[in-house]
């Protein structure tokens, strides 16, 4: 839900301070990523090999068959799909052999090196989200409506939505060390497999390191809401 509008409803006083510094989080968050992604799509790397190329690679090394890896329209679609077990890649990363396309495609396959292995938090993230999807498409509307129907203590909108943002919360939570993790394990691949020189990591960690930005704000706008919530009803 839009911090924006979630600050229309919150009183004067820390939580107003906290939704603002939070806002202005988010806004930067936004910001680097744009502006980090936006440089090094220009920086062509030395070896040439696309984000396809080297999503395999890492896939490869790390004894993974049996996952596709697909291009996709838009704009930092990019994701891993553990249930289907697909790697999507936007057209941008998918094709392109810049810092930026290598170093997405290659955290991307940081997730199915971490499917496979196991990793204990991907698969809790994993069973998160059926819950999560629910809890998202409801939190909005039950924010809002809380402040409209039983402000009392035990109003049944109110509870609700405290409900969906814990979830969305543990959620968020849950995602960053996710996301770290397959930054990292995306970083260590692409220098020993030779896909990058040391020196062109610097534009790969300005990439990953900013979409990492990204998931703090995530999580400290589920976080804040939540402890609204919270605040009204005791």
């Amino acid at each position: 839900m839009s911090l924006l509008v979630a600050y229309l409803f919150i009183p004067p006083g820390i939580l107003g301070i906290l939704f603002v510094f939070v806002f202005a989080f988010s806004i930067y968050a936004q910001y680097r990523v744009s502006s980090a992604y936006g440089k090094n799509s220009k920086i062509l790397s030395r070896g040439g090999i696309s984000g396809r190329e080297a999503a395999a690679a890492v896939m490869a090394n790390g004894g993974i068959t049996g996952v596709d890896i697909e291009e996709t329209e838009g704009h930092l679609t990019d994701h891993y799909d553990p249930g289907k077990r697909k790697l999507v890649l936007s057209s941008e990363n998918y094709r392109g052999t810049s810092l930026a396309a290598v170093g997405v495609a290659a955290h991307e396959a940081g997730h199915a090196l971490q499917h496979k292995e196991g990793y204990h938090l991907l698969e809790t993230r994993m069973a998160l989200v059926p819950v999560t999807r629910i809890a998202a498409g409801a939190a909005p509307f039950l924010y809002i409506a809380s402040f409209f129907l039983f402000r009392g203590s035990s109003g049944l909108i109110l509870e609700l939505a405290i409900i969906a943002f814990s979830i969305l919360t543990v959620f968020q939570l849950v995602t960053l060390p996710v996301e770290y993790d397959a930054s990292r394990r995306a970083k260590a691949q692409l220098v020993s497999l030779g896909i990058l020189d040391r020196d062109e990591m610097p534009g790969v960690n300005q990439v990953l390191d900013a979409a990492a930005l990204t998931y703090l704000a995530a999580f400290m706008a589920a976080l804040l809401n939540l402890l609204s919530l919270l605040s009204r009803r005791n």
